[in-house]
């Protein structure tokens, strides 16, 4: 276990393997543990960056208002810390928001860009996107965690072989601390980067599973907004993609990183 301080905060971050950097962020509510399937395969080929975001994991829990620009102040203050020149980026939900926020503030650090099961904004433009935010505050801050966790769990991995996971997962969930949790969840309703895509011009991978919570089409409209984005759907899979189908995530993965080096040569940054 490695930590370094911003801005007052504490924060956890591993390094795994050796060669180009690649770092990799968990999503809402998660850690570094997000990607407990991917970091053997990867490290024998890259040098793999895990970070637990600000509010999670073994990172500091600071009593604040969180926001992704902020998320995304700390991860450059890391790759600084660590002196990583530019890196491969891979974010999984709030940590693909954390990751679109990144490549437009700061697309001289990045060699490539993948984002999974994520949306470059969370705006409520409709009545029914109200109505399905407003549900979702309350119940955030009336359930407690472990009963929150437990629901998703269940959504998240449904099979009858999946009672590992459901089971880790809920575990994992229950140790958030939950005035962060609230804080972290406040900090995506209303945040949006989608006007500023076509600035991203790095190598960009969007990965969805073909039953997310957000459809197939709404990541075919973004994708098309990106220079250098191409779009993989992965089939029976749900919002935790790199835990339900981790072999074909990896092999679609490491294919986009294989194809972003040869296709830049030397990887100048975006």
């Amino acid at each position: 276990m490695a930590y370094f301080e911003h801005e007052g905060c504490s924060l956890h971050y591993e390094e795994y393997g050796q060669g180009e950097p690649l770092v990799l962020l968990h999503g809402l509510g998660s850690s570094c543990l997000d990607w407990e399937m991917q970091v053997p395969e990867l490290a024998g080929h890259y040098r793999v960056i895990l970070m637990d975001i600000r509010g999670h994991g073994r990172s500091d829990k600071p009593r604040e208002r969180y926001s992704i620009a902020s998320f995304s102040a700390d991860l450059l203050a890391l790759l600084e810390h660590l002196q990583t020149g530019p890196v491969h980026l891979v974010g999984l939900s709030m940590g693909g928001m954390v990751g679109f926020q990144f490549a437009v503030d700061h697309p001289e650090w990045l060699r490539s860009l993948c984002i999974v099961n994520s949306a470059p904004e969370v705006k409520r433009q409709s009545r029914s996107d109200w109505i399905w935010w407003a549900k979702r505050w309350a119940l955030a801050r009336v359930l407690s965690l472990e009963t929150i966790g437990k629901g998703l769990a269940e959504r998240l991995f449904p099979k009858p072989q999946q009672a590992d996971l459901r089971r880790k997962m809920a575990e994992r969930w229950a140790k958030n601390d939950k005035r962060a949790y609230l804080a972290s969840f406040d900090a995506i309703v209303g945040w949006g980067v989608a006007q500023r895509l076509g600035q991203i011009r790095c190598p960009t991978l969007v990965i969805s599973a073909d039953q997310d919570y957000t459809p197939v089409q709404l990541k075919e409209r973004y994708v098309a907004l990106i220079p250098q984005a191409r779009l993989a759907v992965i089939e029976d899979s749900r919002h935790a993609t790199p835990l339900d189908q981790p072999h074909i995530f990896n092999q679609t993965l490491l294919q986009f990183l294989a194809a972003s080096t040869t296709s830049q040569g030397s990887l100048s940054p975006c």
